[in-house]
């Protein structure tokens, strides 16, 4: 048995790690200026589509714990981790558990749904109106404003539940995940994983994605004229 301490080991990348504190950021601002402050929130959604089409890219392109493919489980080995809940200690996972990985799922479709209807809502007068809004009647218009602000409860109800696991993993189970997702380091007990992390131009391929789609969007899709 070795007497090694245990070692602090990168384990989230600083792409994954800005995606998730700005998100949480912009999330709030929108939710600050819903109604009070558009111009505000329009930009705030626009950051927020640019950081979620970066993030799904990068759940494809980005570091290892990053991709779908590494966290992702199936109903199986999630019906399983589940049953593991009630011990003390949280083991030597790499990355986000199979419970964690359908919380990540789920609030990047919601924060997806949510800021898509976003786009093609408008108020009640006309005047203030999402940038594809002119794609559909004002019926419709109408009803996905309904929408945005429905599925904005849901994602109240998700962020709360994320909060709650959160708190559970730092008081029952004895791991700090905010810390780990400041630094991108967790200390593991066991032997240090082996981790491949994204090149740098495969980030950048994924910033100009992602700033392209949001300038597009808040263009209303509109091709510039040369």
């Amino acid at each position: 048995m070795s007497d090694a301490p245990p070692i602090a080991t990168r384990l989230w990348d600083l792409p994954t790690r800005i995606t998730h504190w700005a998100l949480v950021v912009l999330i709030l601002v929108s939710w600050l200026t819903g109604g009070e402050n558009m111009q505000v929130h329009r930009w705030s959604g626009y950051g927020v589509i640019g950081l979620l089409v970066f993030r799904l890219y990068w759940g494809f392109f980005g570091g290892e714990t990053a991709r779908f493919s590494h966290f992702v489980k199936g109903p199986g080995a999630t019906v399983g981790y589940l049953k593991t809940m009630g011990k003390r200690t949280a083991g030597d996972l790499v990355g986000h558990s199979p419970v964690g990985a359908v919380s990540v799922v789920l609030l990047l479709l919601v924060m997806l749904v949510q800021v898509s209807l976003g786009l093609f809502a408008s108020d009640i007068d006309g005047i203030e109106s999402g940038p594809l809004s002119h794609l559909v009647d004002f019926d419709t218009s109408r009803l996905a404003s309904d929408w945005h602000e429905l599925t904005f409860r849901v994602l109240q109800a998700l962020v709360v539940l994320h909060v709650a696991a959160i708190a559970f993993y730092a008081l029952w189970k004895r791991q700090n995940l905010i810390t780990a997702m400041i630094t991108g380091k967790r200390v593991f007990s066991g032997p240090v994983p082996s981790l491949k992390f994204a090149p740098v131009w495969s980030l950048l391929l994924g910033i100009v994605i992602a700033v392209a789609a949001a300038w597009l969007i808040a263009r209303g899709l509109k091709l510039p004229k040369f």
